[in-house]
């Protein structure tokens, strides 16, 4: 039987289109569908329940260096108030278990947020405790979202992007964080369950739109953002994504070094890249890609944009090939042809807008 969120009533409530997660049932969209959700997000603000993420809280004098020694990233970088992108890595091969955000809260105190299906394997591998059926995390994303969180709980607006704050208002202790996967600005908000309903129900009538995993994936697609079980997973290392930034090269020791200090030295043997068909349809997970006609990778994601109108994906190729040459899709039979480009597709501007 699948998990509900905190948040499974006003989801039902709004009409939401429910399935199964990671084994939690979300809402994929709501009545207005995904294309508008996403565009919500791009020119206002857009509301996510993303509860279905986990949280592996660790404590004491221990955890940093327990965190330094299991995951890529070096939090020396950081320090407490700040958020990290990392990799949990499978030490044989450097391919990654899981992506993870941690949210350094306190000086003693780390929450690690992983992906929906993995936080009993992160706990296993970290410690710490599974604290994901105390709370509701939910995220306000777009040009507008500060703007609207304001209305609501106004410390919360003011924490920056990549840091994370405690605020007390009138939904309790918020865990504040300036992150998110849209591509857009704005925060997530982890709050105690028993508060969460309230919490949503002020960002909407503040004019947040609801917003479903459809349009969260349309818009991570958009930013170029990898996707585990996509772009990471069994096979692919941090350097075939191009994350190498993701890895603590200078650290003693992590799990998983060894094997991509030796993938760095040989070179990866596929890369990732974006690829912008010519038309409307959009590339699948699994198509091949092909230049002069021989197969030089193959589609990792690939969805409609609702930004640019036309079909985009994301492809591990061979690493000969390189951005700005032409390539082609098959699409079920169909050579579509397309350009291979760097990611993102569509990048935020400064003064709130999204452009190509």
């Amino acid at each position: 039987m699948s998990r509900t969120s905190p948040l499974d009533a006003q989801h039902r409530r709004l009409g939401a289109k429910m399935v199964d997660f990671g084994g939690w049932s979300m809402p994929l969209s709501y009545p207005a569908g995904t294309v508008a959700e996403h565009r919500a997000c791009r020119s206002g603000v857009a509301l996510f329940d993303v509860s279905h993420l986990g949280t592996v809280r660790l404590l004491g004098p221990g955890a940093f260096d327990i965190l330094q020694g299991g995951l890529s990233n070096d939090l020396g970088r950081i320090a407490p108030g700040r958020t990290q992108y990392s990799h949990l890595l499978d030490p044989a091969d450097g391919s990654v278990v899981d992506d993870v955000l941690v949210w350094w809260v306190a000086p003693e105190r780390f929450d690690v947020m992983p992906n929906a299906s993995n936080t009993a394997r992160v706990r296993q591998a970290l410690g710490g405790d599974d604290v994901t059926a105390d709370r509701a995390v939910l995220a306000v994303q777009g040009p507008a979202a500060r703007r609207a969180v304001a209305a609501v709980e106004p410390a919360a607006a003011v924490v920056g992007r990549s840091r994370v704050a405690e605020v007390s208002g009138r939904f309790g202790t918020v865990v504040v964080a300036g992150t998110g996967y849209t591509g857009e600005d704005g925060v997530e908000l982890a709050v105690a369950a028993e508060a969460a309903p309230a919490l949503w129900d002020a960002l909407v009538e503040a004019g947040a739109a609801p917003a479903g995993l459809g349009a969260r994936d349309t818009l991570r697609l958009e930013a170029g953002l990898p996707l585990h079980g996509h772009e990471l997973g069994p096979g692919i290392t941090p350097l075939q994504a191009g994350l190498s930034w993701v890895v603590g090269w200078d650290k003693a020791d992590f799990a998983g070094k060894a094997a991509l200090m030796a993938e760095r030295e040989r070179g990866p043997r596929r890369v990732l890249r974006g690829l912008r068909l010519a038309g409307r349809r959009p590339p699948r997970e699994g198509q091949a890609v092909l230049a002069r006609g021989r197969t030089v990778g193959r589609v990792t994601s690939g969805n409609f944009s609702p930004i640019l109108e036309r079909g985009i994906g994301l492809a591990l190729l061979a690493p000969e090939v390189v951005a700005g040459q032409p390539v082609e899709v098959d699409l079920r039979g169909t050579q579509a042809p397309a350009v291979v480009v760097d990611p993102p597709f569509v990048r935020r501007s400064r003064a709130g807008g999204t452009g190509p």
